[in-house]
Formats: C-alpha cells, structure tokens, sequence
C-alpha cells in the first residue's frame, strides 16, 4: 500500500487546529519536534491529569484528506490541519490499517499504528453538528471512527510535503485498530 502524506502540520499550544508546515522533524519515541503533543509520556491535557506516566501512543495523528471531501458533501468547510491532525493522507484508508502497521515515510522516518483518534466533543465545538458525521456504522453494524489514526515514532528524521508513505503490515492474523 502507498500514499502520500499531502499537507504537514504542527502546533506548540494546546490549540484545536493545527499550524501549516512544508517539513517535520521526528524524533524517535516522542513524536514531532516543537509539537505541544510531543513526548515520552502521554500529553493530552484529559489523560495526562488522570494517568501522567501513561506511555505517549499519541505522538503523530494522522488524518486522510479523503474525509474532508466527504464533510464538504454533507456542508462542512473543512481544511487540512484544522481537525488537529499532523499529517494529512492521500491515498490512504488509514482507519482500516491493522495496529502496529509501519508507515515508512519519505527516506527514514517509520511510524507504528497505535490505534483511532477518538471523535470528540472539540469537533462538535469547532463546527456545530460535525461530530455525528464523524462516525458511522460498518456492513457489520460496529461503530466506526473516521477521525484518523494516533502513531508513535519508531525511527525519527525529517519528512516534506509530498512525502511517499509506504505501508508495512505485521505478520499475523488482522488486528483492528481501537481507540487510544
């Protein structure tokens, strides 16, 4: 499987949207230089008041630009970066990818699929009426999340727009991702 990692995005603050960048620099087991969700242990205001010592599995959130097409015909006005997400995808159905899928990003960087972006109650703030179309059912009835996907860094380096992504699926049986 491949795909591009279209548009890069980063913020330092605790801001819902996310700041346009042309390249990131990775660093291995923290996540995204500068970025305010960056570290070793987990950086998300909610959980990091509950569980500071909880392992980050939420340093690189990616998110599939096809889903913003797919708002637009429901009446959404949504760009890239504005639902928080690092990376913005093409190409990709990130949320049907097994966990620990191993993205291979540009020359070096590798990222391992934790697990779903959980839809919350910030996308009903940013845009009234958006959560609900943030989920869905699938043919077998179970709920599905279209809010991306939460990677940590196994091997960092620097990435550009336009990056190649390059899929690794584990050996094994298909496991589905859950929320992180």
């Amino acid at each position: 499987m491949q795909g591009t990692a279209e548009k890069l995005f980063r913020s330092d603050s605790h801001s819902f949207s996310k700041f346009g960048e042309t390249k990131l620099t990775l660093v291995k087991g923290i996540g995204i230089e500068g970025d305010v969700h960056s570290g070793e242990f987990v950086k998300h205001r909610s959980r990091a008041e509950k569980t500071p010592q909880e392992p980050n599995l939420r340093q690189v959130h990616l998110l599939a630009s096809e889903l913003l097409a797919e708002m637009a015909a429901h009446g959404f006005s949504l760009s890239a970066g504005d639902l928080g997400e690092n990376i913005s995808t093409q190409g990709l159905t990130l949320i049907d990818l097994p966990r620990h899928a191993v993205l291979h990003i540009g020359d070096a960087v590798k990222l391992q699929v934790e697990g779903l972006r959980n839809p919350c109650s910030q996308i009903e703030a940013f845009q009234k009426g958006l959560l609900q179309h943030m989920t869905g059912k699938n043919e077998a009835g179970d709920m599905v999340r279209k809010t991306g996907i939460m990677c940590t860094v196994l091997q960092g380096g620097e990435i550009s727009e336009g990056a190649m992504i390059e899929v690794t699926v584990p050996d094994g049986p298909h496991v589905p991702l859950v929320v992180v």
